[in-house]
Formats: structure tokens, C-alpha cells, sequence
């Protein structure tokens, strides 16, 4: 039996669609309800590390005429408003965590400083610090100097690997869908949600690969891949509607639905 309640360091990862309005437009309500659950966990004994997409929509959401992400959008102007945006993150981030006496702490990763041991190791001595000073470190992509594509696919990637960095018990997406499904719900209506998952298998990446809203460049093929790259380090994970961030607190409670990836045996 595995008991999510006793799991003290946990990664949790926000997508743009869980954070933001369709404008790209930060959701004040839903990122204020958020960081009130991330803070009562906190005064519960567990460690929270977040890791937050949205710079790019929230920096666009700035631009009205550019509310829709078209295909001609050039690289160099996703990382502009990745720049804009993720000043926005953190001042609402930190505020909200101010208003529980809570301390957050920003650190923008790409790919080339996970590649480079001595630049690992200093990001994974950072995080275990902060976490020692109770402080809630927020990870995002530095996507303003990424070397390509904007590095970590929505940062499902990117949690997994943060998950290993800090020697996590738990990793959690939140997205905007339940779990998996063995076949696209939205598609067919006979779908039905997968509780629990011992093996992701090439099947299953395989009929995953549709994206979810289009202000996200990910999907559940990414988050696939992130519980993979965290099992490899015997890290559970979970997916898990973020809709409604009170669901964390069912999560620990073992009524939440959702998908749990574990290699440790039944439920």
C-alpha cells in the first residue's frame, strides 16, 4: 500500500492552463487559491517545490493583439514575452506567498546547466538549502535564453528532472484533465481513467500525443515522459486535474481521482 500522506518532499508542477485565463491573462483567483493550499501543506511538515509554467501566455496576455498564439510568432519574440512574463509570475507568486509568511525563492534552469555536472550539483545545493530555511523555491525554464524550443515542453520535463535534483518522495502535475485515459476522452466518451499505472509502456506514450489547451505546449505525452524519467528514481507521480487546487488536499487524503505511476505496487 502506498499512503500519499506520508510523502514530505514534493514537487509540484503548475501548467499554463491551470494558472491562466484563455487571454493568456493570469487567473488572480485560481494562483491565490493555489498558493493558500502550497502554504496549508506547508504548515502540515511538507516540503513544497513548485515549478510553474505560463511566462510566455502571461507575457503575451500584454500584447491583446497577440492574445491567440499564431504559427508565425517568431522564437526570439516567445522568448520576449517569456522575459515579461516571468516578472509577473514571481511578483504575484511572492506576494501571495507573503501573505502566509511564506519566503519563495526564484530559480530559472535550461537544459545546458542540468548537462553540466558542476552546474547540477549547485543547483541541487541551492534547493536543499532553501528547503532547509523553509523557503518554497519556484522553478521555471529560463526561456528567455534557452538554447532551443524553449527548452522542457511545457516543463513536465523540467519537474521530473527538479524532482530528482532535490531527492523528491512525490512528484504531482497538475494539468486540466483528470489523469490518464486508455483512449482520449475527449474523443471517445467509453474512455476510462486509469487509477493506477505500474509500467508507462510505448503503447500508452503513443496514444498520448494530442496536446491539451492551445496556450500550452505540452501534453499528456510529456507528462508521460516526466513520470518516467521520476520512477527512474523511484519517484511516484501523480496526474491530476488542477481546476480546483483544494484537490491537493484529497490527493493527501486518498480520495482525490486521478492517475498514480508507481513501481511499488498496488495501491
Amino acid at each position: 500500500m502506498i499512503d500519499l500522506s506520508l510523502k514530505k518532499r514534493i514537487v509540484i508542477k503548475v501548467g499554463t492552463s491551470t494558472i491562466t485565463h484563455p487571454t493568456g491573462n493570469l487567473n488572480l483567483r485560481k494562483v491565490e487559491s493555489l498558493i493558500h493550499v502550497f502554504s496549508d501543506l506547508k504548515n502540515s511538515g511538507k516540503e513544497i517545490v513548485f515549478v510553474t509554467s505560463g511566462a510566455v501566455a502571461v507575457g503575451r496576455g500584454h500584447f491583446p493583439k497577440s492574445t491567440e498564439f499564431a504559427i508565425d510568432v517568431t522564437m526570439a519574440e516567445k522568448q520576449a514575452f517569456a522575459a515579461i512574463g516571468q516578472s509577473d509570475l514571481m511578483d504575484i507568486y511572492k506576494r501571495e506567498f507573503g501573505k502566509h509568511d511564506r519566503l519563495a525563492a526564484q530559480i530559472l534552469m535550461t537544459r545546458d546547466v542540468i548537462a553540466n555536472s558542476e552546474r547540477r550539483q549547485n543547483v541541487t545545493n541551492t534547493l536543499n538549502t532553501l528547503l532547509s530555511w523553509n523557503v518554497v523555491p519556484i522553478i521555471n525554464a529560463n526561456d528567455s535564453v534557452s538554447l532551443e524550443q524553449l527548452d522542457f515542453d511545457e516543463n513536465d520535463t523540467l519537474s521530473a528532472i527538479a524532482a530528482k535534483l532535490c531527492s523528491a518522495d512525490l512528484l504531482v502535475i497538475l494539468t486540466d484533465v483528470d489523469g490518464l485515459y486508455d483512449k482520449n476522452p475527449a474523443t471517445y466518451e467509453d474512455a476510462k481513467l486509469l487509477p493506477l499505472v505500474t509500467k508507462i509502456t510505448h503503447e500508452m506514450i503513443a496514444a498520448s500525443s494530442e496536446k491539451g489547451s492551445a496556450m500550452s505546449k505540452g501534453g499528456m505525452v510529456t507528462k508521460l515522459e516526466a513520470a518516467t524519467l521520476a520512477l527512474e528514481d523511484g519517484i511516484d507521480t501523480v496526474i491530476i486535474k488542477g481546476e480546483n487546487p483544494e484537490i491537493l488536499y484529497d490527493l493527501f487524503e486518498g480520495k482525490a481521482v486521478c492517475t498514480v505511476f508507481t513501481t511499488k505496487g498496488h495501491l
